[in-house]
């Protein structure tokens, strides 16, 4: 009961997101800078604060608007008899982009503005969060695209069986090793553009340049779409493949299906350890 009550008067902020994207990641500061503390491995106490629980409940709402919004702009462009009539693959780009836009903006001062578990593996590996919380947001990300999925298939089951249910699969043409490769690339492009744009030094030395973080997060998630669409349908998010696929259910979206976690959490480990390494030199610097 103590604990509640001290969890009541701190604002339910007891354990707050250590690195936070969008607006909440940028300096308050001015110029000045100091290195955040690595998160622990472990943080039993997290257990006990609603901040987690709630953080956990905006990442499991994030990712269901996103299914939702962009798994419905899939099957629009799916179902027409000609492109033309369409927003294109453009349009679908766009409502990924827009949508991490978005949401990462509502919810950066929640939860971090995850909405990805491969985003989630890359700030872990970086030591910007501990093992329970990521752990936890994949969690509720994976219920939440699956939740997502399953709401698009009520609303229009025969249409959404008809025209894949938005679900990733190496298109022909191309082979497996086209298909891991544009997602190993294509989640290290958006997890090297998660790091920096949430850099707390380079926000402390950029100060005088405004700049909204979840811009280009989901500038660089539209790119990517336009890239590997025509390859795998983009998958980057293991949370995303694992919805559309569940909900789908037939082979052509399991056959496959293990690129969509194997590739995005290899983008999501190089581009830690390329923004950590080679980057901010951590492992050089002294203590």
């Amino acid at each position: 009961m103590e604990g509640k009550e001290e969890d009541v008067r701190l604002g339910a902020n007891k354990f707050p997101e250590r690195q936070p994207l969008g607006t909440a990641a940028q300096s308050q500061d001015g110029k000045d800078y100091s290195e955040p503390p690595p998160a622990p491995l472990f943080e039993p106490g997290e257990l006990t604060s609603w901040s987690f629980y709630r953080a956990g409940i905006a990442e499991f709402m994030a990712t269901f608007l996103f299914l939702y919004i962009s798994i419905l702009t899939v099957m629009g462009v799916a179902k027409a008899p000609t492109k033309c009539g369409t927003v294109g693959i453009q349009g679908i780009a766009w409502a990924f982009g827009g949508m991490i836009f978005a949401l990462v903006y509502c919810t950066a001062g929640i939860s971090g503005g995850h909405i990805n578990p491969a985003v989630t593996l890359g700030l872990f590996l970086a030591r910007k969060l501990s093992l329970t919380r990521a752990l936890f947001y994949m969690i509720m990300q994976c219920l939440g695209a699956i939740c997502g999925a399953g709401v698009v298939k009520g609303f229009q089951k025969t249409t959404y069986q008809m025209v894949g249910g938005g679900a990733n699969f190496v298109n022909p043409g191309y082979t497996i090793g086209d298909g891991l490769g544009a997602e190993i690339v294509g989640t290290f492009v958006l997890v090297y553009t998660v790091f920096s744009a949430t850099d707390a030094k380079r926000s402390a030395r950029d100060s005088h340049v405004p700049i909204l973080a979840p811009l280009p997060i989901g500038f660089a998630v539209f790119l990517v779409h336009l890239a590997t669409i025509p390859i795998t349908g983009t998958g980057i998010n293991p949370a995303r493949s694992l919805g559309a696929a569940i909900i789908y259910n037939r082979d052509k979206a399991w056959d496959d299906h293990w690129i969509f976690w194997v590739g995005p959490f290899i983008g999501a480990a190089l581009a830690a350890l390329y923004h950590q390494v080679v980057i901010r030199a951590m492992p050089f610097k002294s203590k």
